[in-house]
């Protein structure tokens, strides 16, 4: 890892920063815009919240509202801490994983994460858990086990995660399975465990055991048998509505009907607050750093609050969904710019910056006309970013030489992209946004175009490809994560929440952003949007190449080699006799869909 050291372009970033005008901390940043907020209301105990962040520590350089880098995060914890401290208070600062992949801060060092953990690092994470992410490859989670487990040392929890030793070769906990403790000023003595869902389809060096076998292990049923604890505290890579949390709600409840939980979660990408009971609440913050959420319990009973009136019959509980933008984090700290900085946290955005200039992650490979939407549009339309993969990048690059006048059935599934494209610059950086996996292609030889048809159809619709594994497991989706909170086939947002309280300019003018409705209403989100429309997605594109006749006896079929597990699966559905696995081969060699569309973007999207 490059080491941090001052120099002249560190001072220009740093004056830069000092600039009125310059509200972000990259300089590339554009200005927060201002918008009606939301007041946080804190409690004796508060939390701050970050899941399925990927990367995403420069913050969103093309869209204000979510602007703010991890420097201004840290600034905003420490200042967070500051605020509830000199009240009487407790904060904690959450993590529940999938901090790896999906930008060129991660994606794009060799080896990669190198840059992303050492920033990491900086930001006091009070507790942190692994999310499905860190376990895809064994370089992953070995940095995990090396790099991540260290920095956060007693903070990082890991319930249902083991690891084989790199050196022993023993199977060893990725991390400490539970951990109890008492906060600093209110004395509330909390157990916390650190979930990952029911994931199976980690590198064969770690082992996640099922959550609903997990919570029969005797460590387990020691720590809820444990009297005296004010608040059981259940951090994970989970969704807050999902199986596993339901089971580890129940187990908790059927030994401690009466202590209070909360959850907080992740995975699916959006914003979601769960309601077990009066007493059990779960929160889940979004996704890529656009979101920070902010939880609080007030009236909790402790060793320190025996003046509470024995009359209050329970917590209560709180929640946002802050913008993670800078207008935000001065309004909900009662400072400015010039006094809501700290020191670590401009040095942070200052290394931050460093590692983007290291990296040539604002190398401009080519231009965007247009917005190129994953769900704001309906697919297929000119402005989906699907229709673009499937109509353009595919159409015209996916072409292996050994098979060229060979028709073929490409397919490729919509979770292999991750983010909108925007008009402007195409960077080094926008590539990892878009398509961060190392994913190839392989293909089957000579397949019936009809059985071909019919294994596209299966991976869109049939449940047994579509469900995880094993019973009782949250659903898994080769779509992107955040549809699957979403049952109904289109989901449109009709109208704007209304704000209810005074906003900080006199402008009245609402941004599209989030408007979320979740178990407590409709008030949850910081900042009050202009809706967004969402549109549901196929599970997979197809495109028919190299045909010169409507139907081809015969087709290779072309597939990213991240689905085959569920290729086979919708083979044997579809009645496909032939055993993919043996019979698949590598199509178009050392390419893979990052690539191929980089390689579109620098031949079609001329500056």
């Amino acid at each position: 890892m490059p080491q941090y050291h001052h120099h002249r372009k560190d001072m220009m970033l740093f004056l830069l920063w000092l600039l009125p005008s310059a509200l972000a901390a990259q300089p590339s940043a554009p200005d927060p815009i201002s918008a009606p907020l939301r007041s946080l209301d804190f409690g004796q105990l508060n939390f701050l919240h970050t899941t399925d962040t990927h990367g995403w520590l420069a913050g969103h350089l093309q869209e204000p509202s979510y602007s703010a880098d991890w420097g201004d995060y840290i600034s905003f914890a420490t200042r967070m801490r500051e605020k509830a401290e000199a009240q009487g208070q407790d904060l904690l600062v959450i993590d529940t994983g999938d901090r790896v992949e999906g930008n060129g801060l991660y994606d794009s060092s060799e080896p990669k994460g190198v840059y992303l953990s050492d920033i990491l690092r900086h930001q006091h994470i009070d507790l942190l858990t692994s999310g499905n992410h860190e376990l895809y490859k064994k370089n992953t989670s070995e940095a995990e086990f090396f790099t991540t487990v260290p920095n956060f040392r007693g903070n990082y929890l890991a319930s249902n995660i083991d690891i084989i030793h790199p050196t022993t070769k023993e199977l060893v906990p990725l991390a400490p399975r539970y951990k109890k403790f008492t906060t600093k000023k209110q004395g509330i003595r909390v157990v916390a465990f650190g979930f990952l869902f029911d994931f199976t389809g980690n590198w064969n060096n770690t082992v996640v055991q099922k959550v609903s076998s997990t919570i029969k292990e005797d460590w387990f049923q020691e720590a809820i048998r444990d009297k005296e604890v004010d608040l059981f505290l259940v951090i994970g890579h989970v969704p807050v509505h999902s199986p596993e949390y339901q089971a580890i709600f129940k187990e908790i409840r059927g030994i401690r009907w009466d202590t209070p939980i909360h959850f907080f979660g992740g995975h699916q990408h959006i914003r979601d607050y769960a309601r077990y009971d009066s007493k059990a609440f779960g929160l889940a913050s979004g996704r890529f750093m656009e979101t920070v959420g902010f939880a609080s319990i007030d009236g909790l009973n402790t060793p320190k609050s025996t003046h509470l009136s024995s009359a209050v019959a329970s917590p209560v509980f709180k929640r946002r969904y802050i913008d993670q933008n800078l207008f935000s984090y001065y309004h909900h700290t009662g400072l400015d710019e010039k006094s809501f900085p700290t020191e670590k946290g401009q040095n942070v955005s200052r290394l931050i910056a460093k590692a983007r200039t290291d990296l040539h992650l604002d190398q401009v490979h080519g231009c965007a006309p247009h917005e190129l939407w994953m769900s704001r549009v309906k697919y297929p339309s000119p402005s989906s970013l699907y229709t673009w993969l499937e109509t353009q990048v595919l159409a015209d690059s996916l072409k292996d030489e050994r098979r060229v006048n060979v028709p073929t059935l490409a397919v490729v599934n919509t979770g292999a992209l991750r983010f909108d494209i925007f008009p402007g610059p195409f960077t080094q950086d926008s590539t990892f946004i878009l398509s961060p996996f190392t994913s190839g292609f392989r293909y089957l030889k000579n397949v019936p175009f009809d059985k071909a048809q019919l294994i596209v159809e299966v991976l869109n619709k049939q449940p047994q490809v579509l469900q995880a594994s094993q019973e009782g497991s949250s659903p898994t989706t080769l779509a992107p994560p955040e549809q699957l909170a979403y049952p109904e086939d289109v989901v449109v947002d009709k109208e704007p929440v209304a704000f209810d309280q005074t906003p900080l300019s006199d402008s009245r003018k609402l941004v599209p952003g989030y408007t979320t409705e979740d178990d407590a209403g409709k008030d949850g989100d910081d900042t009050v949007h202009e809706p967004i429309s969402f549109y549901r997605v196929p599970n997979c594109l197809q495109v028919l190449l190299n045909n010169s006749t409507e139907t081809p006896e015969t087709v290779d079929l072309v597939y990213i080699d991240f689905i085959e597990k569920y290729v086979v699966q919708a083979a044997k559905i579809a009645g496909l006799d032939i055993d993919v696995a043996k019979e698949s081969d590598v199509y178009m060699p050392q390419m893979s869909l990052t690539n191929l569309i980089l390689d579109w973007v620098k031949k079609n999207w001329k500056c």
